[in-house]
């Protein structure tokens, strides 16, 4: 192989792993993003304060490749059903999100309450 051949092949390896690069930090601002849409739905149920409930559930959302939320599922409950049941509607309630830069994606969000 000639030294022009190598160095050519050098230069392609090194742009497609720099391209990737890009597109993972794409991909983690993007999920910090869905992640701030969802919370800013988040309310914290009354009973659940009257009742001094507490915890964090985490709640795997599916999202469509035009960025719409497709359905949610409870991956860890936060042992309390009505804040189970919250977590679960905040998705839905954010209705959309950014597309997903790779098309159809599923994300786990975190979802915190904790009394003052």
């Amino acid at each position: 192989m000639k030294l022009r051949d190598k160095i050519a092949l050098g230069l392609a390896a090194l742009a497609l792993s720099s391209a990737a690069v890009p597109a993972m930090a794409q991909s983690a601002e993007w999920q910090k993003q869905v992640t701030r849409i969802i919370a800013s739905k988040q309310t914290y149920p009354r009973t659940a304060q009257m009742r001094g409930e507490e915890g964090t559930a985490r709640v795997k959302v599916f999202i469509g490749a035009g960025g719409n939320i497709e359905r949610t599922e409870l991956v860890a409950p936060s042992g309390s059903a009505t804040l189970d049941k919250e977590a679960l509607a905040m998705p839905t309630r954010a209705g959309s999100v950014p597309p997903p830069p790779g098309g159809a994606a599923a994300i786990i969000v975190p979802v915190t309450w904790k009394l003052l």
